[in-house]
């Protein structure tokens, strides 16, 4: 096959993965997206050659999906596009190996434990971590296709893509070489296609009945970000957002929850005297005409700290560390914070190494690599009976991190975000669809505040209710459960698949290591 072929495959796959990812209605395309990729690199012999093929389907595959993040910063896209393409591309070059030195069977479990591997690692906080596009993700607007993923969590959909694709590559490469049609392979790609869906059809989320339920709001103010960190502007946004909550609340209502650094002042606000903060007179008037209700929203916040930590920042000799956060509140005042932890690479956080590009990111009302984090996964309890699982914005895409706030007791996961940094481009809807896998995974309800959209509640089985669209002021109202939530699989084990995968993937580079060295001693004695 001849370069251009070649070239053909590696555009013809990156170009599947971007039609098939959210909010693309192909999604079934996933299944044939490595398709071509296998096929070029059966072809391929150079390294070289193939190493740039590669690269140039996962560099396709993160500008077609993820060109957004442009808006917010055009240097920190640049660095995200071609660092997080080739980390994409490591567990293939893996794959290339087991194959050369294992064989061709070992090398497709290779290049599933490696991929999934990668994926597990994507999700841990490493500095770097950017997880959106875990090939699970890609089942965001079908979570009937998934209910499974209350005991896999997106894993599960991982080795579901890749066993599909690498079957259907064999059935291909069979019919290229003239080898005839092997429909045992093609009947197997057949069932495991379609055995999960059924599965999921089957699985039912219940609920016990009957249920004690609590009226919670959710407030969508629709304010410009880059107005939101203009100086002079927060007084103007706290009453707007007092007098739509204050549109929908009543006797009923227990928790109203607002979005990300909806209480945001230019010089922050200080944690231990956030109650004394004159700018904050008029929320906390507002609680006190409504003692019955408790008030979920974002902070940008700080702390002086005794002695010097890891992440304060010293001035005059006095140490301080800031947060994106969240707290807790009701009339007698702040009762819970909790500190943002799963960090924006480049925006919020680097890893030291690349400290040197810290002026390419906008802040984004924030200090740039200079967040602070909290490492435990606390419970925020509402007077209610809601316990809280607080998620901010980019948090919400981690599966196994917000599962340990539900084995932890939590009964309802509040999701704030500031997705208007992207404009209305495909990035907030993706970042909604990925709450309602989170939803199938903990099997909890989800409260969802997005300043500029999409505002929403989804229920345990992934279902979206009362959503409210992009540049829209809104505010919506829904009766949830407060009884404890029932644990899944996947909550209380947590990611069992991943962690099988690494354990392989340490024996597979264990094989090939060994085959290499054998090799390498054979030829020296010859």
């Amino acid at each position: 096959m001849n370069r251009y072929g070649n070239l053909f495959f590696a555009l013809l796959s990156g170009m599947l993965l971007f039609a098939a990812w959210p909010v693309s209605p192909l999604t079934p395309l996933i299944f044939v997206a490595f398709v071509p990729l296998l096929v070029m690199e059966s072809k391929v012999k150079k390294r070289k050659h193939f190493f740039g093929l590669l690269y140039l389907v996962m560099f396709i595959w993160n500008v077609s999906t993820t060109w957004w993040i442009w808006n917010a910063s055009v240097p920190g896209a640049m660095a995200a596009f071609f660092a997080n393409s080739f980390l994409m591309c490591l567990p293939w070059i893996g794959y290339r190996a087991a194959k050369k030195w294992l064989g061709p069977v070992a090398g497709y479990i290779a290049l599933v434990c490696f991929w999934m591997t990668f994926e597990f690692i994507h999700l841990q906080d490493w500095g770097l971590s950017w997880p959106w596009l875990t090939l699970g993700n890609v089942f965001a607007m079908h979570p009937e296709w998934v209910k499974w993923y209350s005991f896999t969590g997106t894993s599960g959909g991982s080795l579901w893509i890749l066993v599909v694709n690498i079957l259907l590559f064999r059935y291909v490469s069979q019919a290229l070489v003239n080898e005839g049609r092997n429909y045992k392979i093609l009947g197997g790609a057949f069932i495991i296609l379609v055995l999960p869906v059924v599965i999921s059809i089957m699985m039912c989320t219940s609920q016990a009945t009957p249920v004690t339920t609590q009226n919670v709001v959710v407030v969508q103010p629709n304010i410009d970000p880059y107005e939101k960190v203009a100086t002079g502007t927060f007084e103007a946004q706290l009453q707007l957002l007092i007098r739509t909550t204050e549109s929908a609340i009543d006797e009923n209502t227990a928790l109203v929850v607002w979005p990300e650094t909806a209480l945001y002042i230019d010089n922050r606000i200080e944690e231990e005297t956030m109650k004394e903060n004159y700018f904050l007179k008029p929320l906390w008037g507002f609680l006190q005409r409504h003692p019955g209700i408790s008030l979920f929203t974002g902070i940008e916040s700080f702390r002086q700290m005794k002695t010097k930590t890891r992440y304060s920042v010293t001035y005059n000799d006095l140490h301080f560390e800031s947060y994106n956060g969240s707290v807790l509140l009701d009339s007698s005042g702040p009762l819970s914070f909790y500190h943002k932890s799963m960090l924006v690479p480049g925006v919020e956080t680097l890893p030291w190494f690349l400290k040197f590009i810290d002026n390419w990111f906008d802040k984004f009302g924030g200090t740039t690599a200079g967040y602070a984090k909290q490492h435990d996964r606390n419970v925020l309890h509402e007077k209610h009976g809601f316990r809280l699982a607080p998620a901010i914005c980019y948090e919400s895409i981690y599966g196994e991190f917000m599962s340990k706030y539900i084995k932890n007791g939590a009964n309802l996961v509040c999701i704030i975000t500031n997705d208007g940094w992207w404009e209305n481009t495909p990035g907030h809807k993706q970042h909604m669809n990925y709450a309602r896998l989170r939803a199938i995974e903990t099997g909890t309800w989800i409260a969802r505040s997005a300043n500029t959209g999409i505002s929403c509640f989804i229920d345990p089985a992934g279902n979206v209710i009362s959503p409210r669209p992009y540049n829209t002021r809104a505010v919506i109202s829904h009766p949830i459960p407060v009884q404890p939530a029932a644990k899944t699989f996947f909550v209380t084990y947590g990611d069992l698949l991943s962690r099988l995968m690494i354990i392989l993937s340490i024996l597979l580079t264990g094989g090939i290591i060994a085959r290499r060295v054998r090799s390498a001693i054979r030829a020296r004695n010859n």
